[in-house]
């Protein structure tokens, strides 16, 4: 299979396209997002999802919400700029990477105002009929827009560029015909492409490593079952899937051989904070001495947030426990709900992680700064 068939977020002939992820596995459907409630609802939804695809889409989705803007003055394009960033930035607290690529536009915006380069072009100083100072501010909103829309496509190879390291990087750590766990879907769905902890699978199938894995179903939106068995079984590769409390049995039968899994948000001392149910599967592997590798790109890793008590945690709608996957509701209609979105893995469960720059080892504190300062 070509993963350039089902990348999450396209940006082709002036539309941007999201994938609508809530209807795998039985449609494969993209959707046009022409604004920023769009957008939005796309995040908030779960049509789009993947720390690394929600940024990717946020900052296209920051250039859509603001190329129809008509107005002559910078300043008001930038307000709109912040105003709409901040809108978009409210729709998931937990993946860093949502407010990461969101600023790196803003930053973008605002170097770009300040740069003696980005002046008035000869072509827009000569046009007829019109003011050199209204002249002026319409060429730079305009050129303004262009590298908005140039630094969300540099988001987007970078991520793929960088998932194609992790693959590599991680692939130096498994061998072939190995057992491998994976919890929810951190691949080609959740990134640009490839994946985070799935690329060293498929670089793996690429090179005849025969890997077997098995796939958490992932409760209760079954990212695993919907998504990650999905996409790798339409890759060719060998996999399994398997109700979220069975990960021990699989454990205890000898059948795994490494764990890899995601991360929406690491702290700066390697506490990881990904989809619900993975920190029981560390303490799982810790149990039976398996190595358990969380992949984690460097804009991913929040060094400005100390520990993962500190990562703050979504809350959803608890009826998507017992009734959004069922044609009659599976629980009492009333039941009280918890429904915590994440749960964080602490640092002491995490045999390694994985990132575009090089595998980090404890202790994480010191090392994840290192890697990610440079």
């Amino acid at each position: 299979m070509n993963l350039d068939d089902i990348l999450p977020v396209r940006y082709e002939e002036g539309r941007l396209l999201v994938m609508d992820q809530t209807r795998l596995p039985g449609e494969c459907i993209y959707e046009e997002i022409r604004t920023k409630e769009e957008m939005w609802d796309a995040i908030k939804k779960l049509k789009v999802r993947g720390a690394p695809a929600i940024g990717v889409a946020a900052a296209y989705g920051l250039y859509v919400s603001l190329r129809d803007f008509s107005g002559d003055s910078m300043e008001d394009f930038r307000l709109l700029a912040r105003d709409n960033a901040a809108y978009l930035n409210s729709a998931r607290p937990t993946a860093v990477n949502l407010s990461w690529a969101l600023r790196r536009m803003i930053r973008l915006l605002d170097s770009f105002v300040a740069s003696p380069e980005s002046g008035v072009s000869e072509e827009a100083s000569a046009e007829p009929g019109v003011s050199e100072g209204a002249n002026q501010g319409r060429a730079s909103v305009e050129q303004a827009k262009k590298a908005l829309l140039e630094e969300a496509h540099k988001i987007r190879i970078e991520d793929e560029e960088s998932c194609r390291r992790m693959g590599e990087y991680g692939l130096s750590l498994l061998r072939p015909g190995m057992g491998i766990l994976t919890h929810c879907n951190a691949g080609t769905l959740a990134t640009a492409k490839y994946g985070t902890c799935l690329s060293p699978l498929y670089l793996g199938q690429e090179q005849g490593y025969d890997f077997h894995v098995y796939a958490d179903e992932t409760r209760p939106l079954l990212q695993g079952a919907r998504l990650t068995s999905w996409e790798l079984s339409r890759a060719g590769v060998d996999v399994t899937l398997i109700c979220d409390n069975m990960a021990s049995i699989v454990m205890k039968n000898g059948w795994i051989d490494a764990v890899v899994v995601g991360c929406d948000r690491m702290a700066a001392n390697g506490d990881g904070a990904n989809k619900i149910g993975t920190s029981g599967v560390a303490i799982l592997a810790r149990e039976y001495g398996i190595p358990f590798y969380m992949f984690v790109p460097t804009s991913t890793i929040d060094l400005e947030t100390p520990t993962g008590d500190d990562i703050p945690i979504e809350l959803r709608d608890g009826e998507e426990i017992y009734k959004m996957w069922y044609q009659e509701p599976m629980a009492p209609e009333g039941v009280k709900t918890y429904n915590p979105s994440f749960d964080v893995t602490k640092a002491k469960y995490i045999t390694a992680v994985i990132t575009e720059r090089g595998i980090v080892y404890p202790p994480y504190e010191e090392n994840l700064r290192k890697i990610v300062e440079g």
